[in-house]
């Protein structure tokens, strides 16, 4: 008997005829002798609509109340699941985040697990019961409802899998893997059979929505087997492990993200501790910067410019505004019409020339670059977001076909 922790997304628990589809792959996995957890997110577009009667209220609602409000999207699935999987012979039971253990810190909105007390899971899984858990969601220490933020289902599948020492995680996509690009920009693309821990958390980081990248960091940090598969399609998924074999591919994936904004502080004083200054503001409001890139200016100043996530722009923008004094910069710009364009692969470690190629791509096809980033096994440029699928298609053409 083995204990198996499946993870499905909104799309595929969208409506009646998906939700009696998960219920049957979960009761055949049951059925087959395995102990089963099932994590679900919000039904297709409710976390939309939700948010979008949010709006119908205010324009700036409390991180709280919209923790509690969208917390009912993961329940309303959660609940259907359940009734599905009892309707067909199969003994379940649902439960909320915080029924099922999780803690948090109190970041609304964007919370981090602190603690999973799996007690009530066991007892449920004791008596031959299927457990459906309420993915992205827990309870702080104020007993406030909170979410893990954009892919926290992914996250909570894992967490779960990690303290349950599980023998595999499985998650369930409305793609059938992991692409070597998105299927719906290149045609072309191809499905990976395996990928390693760094090269998924890298395309995760970088803009490729089928996994989240909090949860494959958990995964890789305590060693759950996650397997990457389609909830509609009965086919071989993507193996995510720690180290995969080559396959003649010295990129594994090509990766775009337009939730990227580009703020520039310029004519800054050139003196020791002043990037300090900058980023400890940007730290004391939980605002994660990428790229970095510090210019020569003019005379003894010098321009600032980094990257952070377009939904912090604006607050990264008026925190800025209002302590140029402290650092003497004369103007902070945002330019949000930008996009990140990646490439990623373990193998370009040993070999010289892949930046090059990919700026000749670029160049062939008249995209010009803003900044660079680079690691051992990741390239990114910033271009203007009106390219990125141009660029996508481009570079993916001329590295992997």
């Amino acid at each position: 008997m083995a204990l198996i922790v499946q993870k499905f997304g909104g799309s595929s628990v969208a409506n009646r005829d998906r939700v009696f589809n998960v219920a049957r792959i979960v009761a055949d996995t049951h059925n087959q002798g395995n102990n089963v957890v099932v994590v679900v997110s919000a039904q297709g577009d409710t976390t939309d609509d939700l948010i979008a009667k949010a709006g119908e209220i205010t324009h700036n609602p409390s991180q709280r109340e919209m923790d509690m409000l969208l917390a009912t999207g993961e329940q309303i699935s959660v609940s259907l699941l359940a009734m599905a999987l009892n309707e067909i012979g199969c003994p379940s039971i649902s439960l909320t985040g915080w029924q099922a253990g999780f803690s948090t810190n109190t970041a609304y909105t964007r919370a981090r697990i602190k603690k999973l007390n799996a007690e009530r899971i066991e007892t449920e899984l004791s008596k031959n019961r299927v457990v459906v858990v309420a993915g992205f969601q827990g309870l702080n220490r104020y007993d406030d409802i909170t979410t893990l933020g954009r892919g926290g289902s992914d996250t909570s599948a894992v967490a779960i899998a990690a303290q349950l020492n599980a023998d595999l995680c499985q998650i369930y996509t409305d793609v059938d893997g992991v692409y070597t690009a998105d299927p719906r920009i290149v045609k072309n693309a191809k499905k990976l059979s395996e990928i390693s821990f760094d090269e998924m958390l890298e395309l995760a980081s970088l803009g490729a929505q089928v996994l989240n990248n909090r949860s494959v960091e958990l995964a890789k940090k305590y060693s759950v087997n996650l397997e990457v598969l389609s909830s509609l399609a009965n086919t071989p998924g993507t193996i995510v492990k720690e180290v995969a074999s080559v396959e003649g591919m010295l990129i594994k994936g090509v990766a775009k993200d337009t939730n990227v904004a580009v703020v520039s502080i310029l004519d800054v004083p050139d003196v020791p501790g002043m990037s300090f200054k900058v980023f400890s503001l940007m730290a004391a409001k939980k605002i994660n910067v990428d790229i970095i890139l510090q210019s020569s200016g003019t005379g003894d100043n010098k321009d600032l410019i980094f990257t952070v996530p377009l939904e912090d722009a604006e607050t990264a923008k008026k925190v800025l505004e209002e302590n140029l004094a402290r650092f003497g910069g004369k103007t902070v710009n945002v330019d949000t019409d930008v996009a990140k364009v990646s490439i990623v692969g373990a193998g370009m470690q040993s070999h010289s020339g892949v930046a090059s190629k990919m700026f000749e791509t670029l160049y062939d096809a008249n995209i010009n670059i803003k900044m660079i980033s680079t690691s051992e096994i990741k390239i990114s440029v910033l271009i203007d977001k009106a390219l990125a699928e141009k660029a996508i298609v481009a570079i993916h053409d001329a590295f992997i076909n």
